[in-house]
Formats: C-alpha cells, sequence, structure tokens
C-alpha cells in the first residue's frame, strides 16, 4: 500500500476513534499536463519520466552486480594464491586451511559475512544448479550425516568442475576435480 494511502487510513482510523464522523478521507491524485501519464499513488509520472527512471535503476543494478562479482572474483584469487599451503582440522589461514577456513578467509578477505563451517556456510549460500555455476560460486559435499567439505568452484575443464579446496590431514590446498557427485552448488550472488 502506498505511503500517501496508508498515513490518510491512518487519519482516518485516528479521527473515528476521537469519536468524529469522517465522511470523506481521500487524497487527491496529481495531475500532469500531459494527458499520457502513469499513476504511482498519489504521484503522476510521464511516460518519458518512468522511462528515465527504468534506465536509472538498471544503471544501478547492474553496477551492483559488478561490483559484487569483483569481490568474488577477489575471494576466489585469494583461495587460489593460497594453493600450497597445509592442511589443518580448524585453521583460518593465513597460512593453514581446513575446508571451510580457505572460504572463510578468501571471502573475508573480500568484504562477505560468511559463516565458520562448511555446514553453516552451505545454509547461509542460495543453492543453483550445476550448471549455472560461476567461478567463485562454492560446492558442497555431503553424505547422510549432511555437508562434510566445502570447495570454491574455478570452472570446468574438459566436463569436469573445478574446484580449489583444501582437501584433508596431510595435504595441501590445491586445484581438484570431485571425486564424487554427492555435491551441491550454492552462490552468494
Amino acid at each position: 500500500m502506498p505511503a500517501i494511502r496508508r498515513m490518510a487510513r491512518s487519519c482516518a482510523l485516528t479521527i473515528v476513534t476521537l469519536g468524529v464522523t469522517a465522511t470523506t478521507v481521500a487524497v487527491a491524485p496529481a495531475h500532469a499536463a500531459d494527458s499520457q501519464t502513469t499513476r504511482s499513488g498519489a504521484v503522476a509520472l510521464s511516460d518519458s519520466q518512468v522511462t528515465k527512471y527504468d534506465k536509472t535503476m538498471a544503471s544501478r543494478r547492474q553496477r551492483s552486480a559488478q561490483r559484487l562479482s569483483a569481490r568474488i572474483s577477489s575471494a576466489q584469487q585469494t583461495a587460489m594464491a593460497q594453493r600450497g599451503d597445509a592442511y589443518s582440522y580448524g585453521a583460518a589461514g593465513p597460512n593453514a586451511f581446513d575446508c571451510s577456513g580457505l572460504i572463510y578467509y578468501s571471502y573475508r578477505g573480500a568484504g562477505f559475512d560468511v559463516p565458520r563451517t562448511s555446514g553453516a556456510q552451505a545454509a547461509h549460500t542460495r543453492r543453483i544448479s550445476k550448471q549455472d555455476m560461476r567461478p567463485g560460486d562454492l560446492m558442497f559435499f555431503f553424505n547422510s550425516g549432511g555437508v562434510y567439505h566445502a570447495a570454491i568452484f574455478i570452472g570446468y575443464q574438459n566436463g569436469h568442475a573445478m574446484m580449489v579446496h583444501a582437501p584433508g590431514s596431510g595435504q595441501r590446498v590445491t586445484v581438484a576435480a570431485p571425486w564424487t557427485s554427492s555435491w551441491f552448488a550454492g552462490t552468494l550472488r
């Protein structure tokens, strides 16, 4: 409900509760000199004004999406720069990582407010199909016990998804293909 109509309704209810009979409470529509107008609440906009507004909003959305993509790309680059760092359970950098710690370190550095654990990270993202993944999206591996591993998608190579991740004890942050198909995709876009 537009703000002006809400205010008119609120005033009418106030008048009625004060015991005053309100016979007519209305907001007069705005009139434009141009006969071709689009009415939005009590404000009339010409077609050219609506077109200008739509273009401005589309431009703002595009710039916002570009900034978000740049931040995701920065997080992916940070993760890629950690290749060769040691795996350590519960570590979140800067020289050792577990799987969710790598995501936490990389995305926090890019300005994202991501949780620390892989299960919480999976719940924090918006699920997308594997085909719709873009570099920087996240991969979550699961079994009957829930999410047990997380990685950062970097692209497809020879038809296989590729990821950067901290695989496990005795291993180092590396780029690899998934070892199972039991994973789903999530995005922060």
